[in-house]
């Protein structure tokens, strides 16, 4: 028995695998989340159904990162360990892709030859026939350095029934020195406004309620496509848009560029009743200095005007950002400068990381800088510390406020709570008595912690 399915105008003949079973094993960003949906969405156009986990799995796909030094042990741990899973089945299959795959196509080849399929972050609509060819003539390796087709017109399978991602961006044009990224993605390329806002309608059809727009740097979104013959970013007006379609709830983003930051998009978020109040601003560091060896196109005062801009137009707007710990050449009067940011601007939460040298980023050839890992470990607890307390004092100011909840997932450590976001963001527990998951849920906030929200139906 043979299906055609066709995807992008190209018609893929394959073999049915009904009865088989797969797995989509997913490390790093949420671009790498996103793009396991669109595989497992594929592998069941195939046939196949979702196995709970990868013991019981006929095929396993391993989606990987590359953006932290420790990323690519923990990949090559996790393909050793796997060879013993792939051995106890003649008909297992084993595929790798992601940002490593796209970076070290020939090294993944090498250190795990029982890897039945690499494929890089440009193809992954033809996982199907490279699956088939494996199949036929043994392991198979295929990584493009171009983009054949958006990989956003796959097909996807999502975590959740009432949230999902809209890829509006793919690429990067930024040269941030830490950063692996444009290597493994490519430059920027928007999608067509009316081929988001299509999406969005068809995710709401299916009953999704809030989306989350996805994309390296989404406020610089448009300025390629150069549309009324301008190259000017078209994010704020693609808000708008999205905020006009019926049923659709909540409207998120991430991640934006600070240099890229425009009025006109802090008033979109403003302005626009479904867009949320929730502002991710990434830092990186606070040290002028620091950020021009980064590359990061904005000075400390410059951050500081923009949360500035932002708190002024929405002076009750939740901010978050990113912090790196210990980039090469960090002194204690740069990180000094990184906590005076932190203090100043009381972010409702900060996403912080050790730096981590990445082969491929000029960072990594920064070795004579490289900061001892003892000062980075004490630099990085001072900021937990830090942050923890002005969480702590944030997320306070929720306690007897009402607020809109959606319900989105059931805890992991008691089946009796559910879990979702407010508007702003914030995780909020509540007692699952009579609630189901995708409820909209008016709830009074009762009791908070620097890292959640208690609330109790109203």
């Amino acid at each position: 028995m043979e299906q055609t399915v066709k995807i992008n105008s190209k018609i893929i003949l394959k073999p049915s695998r009904i009865g088989k079973k797969y797995y989509v094993k997913t490390f790093g960003c949420q671009m790498n989340e996103h793009d396991s949906e669109r595989i497992s969405g594929l592998f069941e156009l195939d046939g196949m159904q979702k196995a709970e986990s990868e013991d019981n799995a006929d095929i396993l796909f391993v989606n990987t990162c590359t953006i932290r030094e420790n990323a690519d042990d923990k990949l090559y741990g996790t393909l050793g360990h796997l060879k013993k899973w792939k051995l106890e089945s003649e008909n297992r299959k084993l595929l790798v892709g992601g940002c490593a795959a796209q970076k070290d196509k020939n090294l993944v080849r090498d250190k795990a030859p029982w890897v039945d399929v690499v494929i890089g972050t440009h193809n992954l609509t033809n996982i199907i026939n490279l699956l088939n060819q494996s199949e036929d003539w043994g392991p198979v390796t295929e990584i493009i350095d171009e983009i054949e087709n958006l990989p956003t017109d796959a097909p996807s399978i999502r975590e959740s029934e009432f949230s999902a991602w809209l890829t509006i961006q793919i690429g990067c044009n930024n040269s941030c020195t830490f950063c692996i990224v444009p290597s493994v993605r490519g430059p920027e390329i928007s999608r067509r406004p009316s081929d988001v806002i299509n999406e969005a309608k068809q995710l709401v059809s299916e009953g999704v309620k809030e989306i989350t727009l996805l994309g390296q740097n989404v406020n610089s979104y448009g300025r390629d496509l150069k549309i009324d013959n301008k190259s000017r970013p078209y994010f704020a007006q693609l808000l708008e848009q999205l905020n006009n379609i019926p049923d659709l709830e909540r409207i998120r983003f991430t991640s934006p560029h600070p240099k890229d930051f425009k009025k006109e998009t802090i008033f979109a978020v403003k302005e626009l009743s479904k867009v949320c109040n929730q502002i991710h601003v990434p830092l990186q560091s606070g040290s002028s200095s620091i950020l021009s060896k980064m590359h990061r196109g904005y000075n400390k005062e410059r951050f500081i005007e923009k949360i500035d801009m932002i708190r002024s137009i929405i002076p009750n707007v939740s901010l978050t950002t990113d912090i790196i710990v210990g980039f090469p050449g960090e002194t204690d009067e740069d990180f000094i400068d990184t906590m005076d940011i932190v203090n100043y601007s009381e972010f409702d939460a900060v996403y912080m990381f050790k730096f981590s040298p990445r082969p491929g980023t000029v960072a990594f050839n920064m070795k004579q800088e490289f900061v001892e890992k003892k000062v980075i470990d004490n630099r990085f607890q001072l900021l937990k510390d830090t942050q923890t307390d002005i969480s702590e004092r944030r997320l306070k100011r929720f306690v007897g406020t009402e607020q809109l909840l959606l319900i989105e997932k059931l805890s992991k450590k008691n089946n009796q709570i559910y879990s979702g976001k407010i508007d702003s963001g914030q995780i909020t527990h509540i007692d699952k008595g009579d609630l189901n998951l995708g409820d909209f849920v008016k709830v009074n906030i009762v009791d908070s912690t620097p890292f959640y929200l208690k609330a109790e139906q109203l």
